[in-house]
């Protein structure tokens, strides 16, 4: 049995098992989307949201790219964040990285990753520069690998709330609450780092005054 063969036998499985549980489970999610959660994480496989906060189908709305990065220019990020936000008026916007992370790891050194990976790696080599005191202070290498994980978090978090969408989701409905959360993969437990309730206060020269 080749690979994705397997793939399909376990979703066949999965399905079985559902409506065996619940027969109007597939027939209701068909027909609604309302979740109170946008998560964007790592594209690391061993990061799965679903099963990692124990929630089902339809309660999280994800986006995930490498090293769970909000970047102003990304249309695939914006647009997702946009619907998530306009559309389906989540509640929560969660930013998850984790321990362990290849791109962050990537990041810290001085490889050639090729151009597109190298430019994507870049912002994260931004956030190392603007708290090179602090990171260059910790010794132990996964030490600093871990609070950069963190910093990194903090820094697409705060990026969140520097778009308009927020803002104005912000000033129309006083939400969604901004988090970030570092996955531990060592553990499977997840640190709570940074939050930012609804208007929280940002840097003047990033605030929209015509929304």
């Amino acid at each position: 049995m080749k690979s994705y063969e397997k793939l399909l036998l376990e979703n066949k499985a999965w399905a079985a098992e559902k409506v065996e549980d619940d027969p109007s489970f597939f027939q209701r999610l068909s027909t609604l989307q309302a979740p109170d959660f946008l998560w964007i994480g790592c594209s690391d496989s061993r990061v799965p949201a679903n099963e990692i906060t124990g929630t089902q189908p339809g309660e999280i709305f994800v986006h995930r790219n490498i090293a769970n990065l909000v970047i102003d220019t990304d249309v695939n990020l914006l647009s997702v964040l946009e619907y998530a936000v306009v559309h389906l008026k989540v509640k929560h916007i969660i930013v998850c990285g984790h321990y362990g992370c290849g791109g962050i790891k990537a990041a810290m050194s001085n490889g050639d990753y090729k151009q597109v990976l190298n430019m994507w790696l870049r912002h994260i080599k931004d956030v190392y520069r603007h708290n090179r005191n602090e990171l260059d202070n910790i010794k132990d290498d996964e030490l600093r690998t871990n609070r950069l994980t963190e910093l990194n978090v903090v820094e697409q978090v705060q990026r969140l709330a520097k778009t308009s969408i927020i803002q104005r989701a912000w000033k129309e409905r006083e939400g969604p609450d901004l988090h970030g959360w570092v996955y531990g993969l060592k553990d499977g437990i997840i640190n709570p780092v940074y939050e930012m309730k609804a208007n929280s206060p940002i840097d003047p020269l990033y605030v929209y005054d015509n929304i």
